[in-house]
């Protein structure tokens, strides 16, 4: 009986270790990449949609004791105009069509939570309903640069409509 207990207790301390050992949680020195260098692998830039990367330009800083976003310039520049955007659509109702929903730079991983940052998601509600897939969407329509959005969203788009993606 000892042995068989000897024996089982070895090939329980074998597996785990063997699990730990596969289990690599390091972090690659130079940082994990931020959502919008991510997407960059799963979107191939497209010649007239902004890329998530330009979105990425924004920063926190401190102003009159609250912690606000400081936009660049050519974000700025796409406030109140037409632009297009590619991304994954994060539902925010029940259905397969869509009308205000969550456009992101990288697909969901969790129901219950957003895939990456305010500067890689943007709310979108749209003139039709669009149909929820899995795979990237392209939209296009008017860009709002929210400065001080109660919610913490840095971006919306309104008018929406979805493009048949290149």
């Amino acid at each position: 009986m000892r042995y068989l207990l000897t024996a089982c207790l070895a090939t329980a301390l074998a597996v785990l270790a063997a699990a730990a050992s596969a289990f690599d949680s390091s972090i690659p020195a130079t940082g994990l990449p931020s959502a919008s260098q991510f997407s960059a692998s799963l979107l191939p830039e497209q010649e007239g949609v902004v890329s998530w990367k330009t979105l990425a330009q924004v920063e926190p800083v401190k102003r009159d004791g609250r912690v606000v976003p400081e936009f660049s310039k050519e974000i700025l520049g796409l406030d109140k105009r037409q632009i297009r955007i590619q991304g994954f659509i994060l539902p925010m109702d029940l259905g397969d069509k869509q009308k205000h929903f969550l456009i992101s730079a990288v697909p969901p991983h969790c129901p219950f939570c957003l895939p990456a940052g305010p500067d890689a998601v943007v709310e979108v509600l749209a003139r039709k309903p669009v149909t929820y897939g899995f795979e990237p969407v392209v939209l296009q329509g008017k860009l709002a640069v929210l400065k001080d959005d109660p919610n913490g969203l840095l971006y919306r788009m309104t008018e929406a409509e979805s493009l048949a993606s290149h």
